[in-house]
């Protein structure tokens, strides 16, 4: 009879405990989770300030501005280098295919052509002809 009623207790208090214990460990693993974003957070806050400090030096706008925007000040030249060597101009050529985009019909009325354009225009292998 002792055994039967100290298997219930041990039953009721398992019964009790384990849902309690598993919301725990759960939880534990959110705030962790949670502690985590917040550190990324953190750093990515971090980050931006140190960005917008940046952003506040005249002398880094200036540098900026000339890297990105290619602005020069007055009296400065600029110059923009779009090839950089003949061999690799040629062979960039050489790989593109050349294009001949079929024209459209003359004897067409002007709308007729508009509409004849934008037909070619929307396949994109139209008049593609490979050069090699």
């Amino acid at each position: 009879m002792r055994g039967a009623i100290l298997l219930t207790i041990v039953v009721m208090l398992a019964v009790t405990l384990v849902p309690t214990l598993r919301s725990l460990i759960q939880q534990r693993g959110d705030t962790s989770a949670m502690q985590d974003r917040v550190a990324q957070q953190q750093q990515s806050v971090a980050d931006l300030t140190r960005q917008a400090a940046l952003w506040k030096d005249p002398a880094y706008i200036e540098l900026q501005a000339r890297e990105r925007l290619k602005f020069v000040r007055v009296g400065d030249r600029a110059y923009t280098v779009i090839d950089a060597s003949p061999n690799e101009a040629s062979a960039a050529a050489a790989e593109r295919p050349a294009v001949a985009a079929p024209l459209a019909n003359d004897s067409a009325p002007w709308y007729g052509k508009v509409w004849q354009s934008v037909q070619i225009a929307d396949r994109p292998t139209a008049g593609v002809t490979a050069t090699r």
